[in-house]
């Protein structure tokens, strides 16, 4: 939406735009932590469009049932999921992403830059259809286990524009369109959508390629979580115990309480599928780690995220500000541009 400057005239100044102004200063301080809106810019949210509803319906997928997103750094891609007729979860659309910021690996602490790793739920308290960059949902960092851990942060957002300190920038197009799929979800019955956040595509390869990292503890307890999920085409079930994640179990005494104490006793094991499938995954890690590869350079040591490439070929060739220009119209430039021209993962 364009805005206009008019000049200063306190006695004409509408009572709504002195609210406006102090509510942005008074959240300047909490948005350094994260992506927080600064002030409401945006007017009615979107709405799933004719074609959207088309393409649901060829599908077999329905505007008001449910949805799970999964979003990956290294390919700077989000991918939205909906149920169709078989009860499974199948791929609506990928999108490419604009600007993440940080490095591969999971936020810990406030001020880090880093986008969130890790399994979200997001309800309808948590969508903001007055968003500072156009519309966006919370992804509910800190989830349980990074608050045991002690991690910090918050108002980590899925958000438009092309800018980024700790969210994910789809555009104002791309995010507009997934809040309204999300959006329609939630006001049809599902109380809660999950968000799978991963730091690439988890094959063995990638992992493999990945090997020295020090995250990569953590990202074999997320991989169990991608296998499942590729598996069945169902949501996994996350419990979090023994400072990690655990999928697919159910626990004599209920869900643990503490997610730092041992993992209790486990009355059984859901999606047989999914335990088949992590097993050989893990062999084929294994294999793969111990093969000779290739040394490649990771994102372990790059501290300024990434764009997907199609934004990187349009940033090459409009330039910052008409790309910037053409996403939000606003005020609202793509975060460090020149780190997003060097394509972070050419191993160079």
């Amino acid at each position: 939406m364009q805005t206009m400057t008019v000049p200063f005239r306190a006695e004409r100044r509408p009572v709504r735009t002195l609210f406006r102004r102090w509510a942005a200063i008074l959240a300047v301080g909490a948005a350094l932590s994260g992506c927080m809106s600064l002030e409401d810019i945006s007017e009615a949210p979107p709405t799933l469009s004719k074609k959207m509803i088309a393409e649901m319906a060829k599908k077999g997928m329905k505007p008001e049932s449910p949805v799970l997103v999964r979003i990956f750094k290294q390919e700077s891609e989000l991918e939205v999921w909906k149920m169709n007729k078989s009860g499974q979860y199948a791929l609506l659309k990928t999108y490419p992403m604009c600007r993440w910021s940080g490095k591969l690996g999971p936020k810990t602490k406030a001020g880090d830059r880093q986008a969130p790793e890790g399994f979200y739920h997001v309800s309808t308290g948590m969508l903001n259809p007055k968003s500072q960059y156009y519309v966006s949902f919370n992804l509910g960092y800190p989830n349980r286990l990074e608050s045991a851990l002690g991690y910090t942060g918050e108002a980590l957002m899925v958000h438009g524009a092309c800018s980024s300190a700790g969210c994910y920038a789809m555009t104002d197009q791309g995010v507009g369109e997934i809040y309204a799929i999300v959006a329609k979800a939630l006001s049809s019955g599902q109380e809660r959508f999950q968000v799978q956040a991963y730091p690439f595509r988890m094959t063995a390869q990638n992992m493999a390629e990945h090997r020295s990292d020090p995250n990569m503890s953590f990202w074999r307890t997320m991989k169990e979580g991608y296998d499942s999920f590729e598996a069945t085409k169902r949501q996994p079930k996350v419990s979090v115990c023994g400072s990690r994640y655990v999928f697919n179990k159910e626990f004599v005494d209920g869900e643990p309480s503490d997610p730092l104490a041992a993992c209790p006793p486990v009355a059984r094991e859901l999606e047989p599928m999914a335990f088949a499938k992590i097993s050989a995954e893990n062999q084929r890690i294994e294999a793969a780690m111990t093969a000779v590869l290739q040394t490649t350079t990771t994102m372990s040591a790059y501290q300024d995220g990434g764009m997907h490439p199609s934004f990187r070929a349009l940033l090459k060739q409009k330039g910052a500000k008409k790309l910037a220009a053409s996403i939000s119209g606003i005020k609202y430039p793509i975060s460090r541009p020149e780190a997003a021209l060097a394509d972070p993962f050419d191993g160079d």
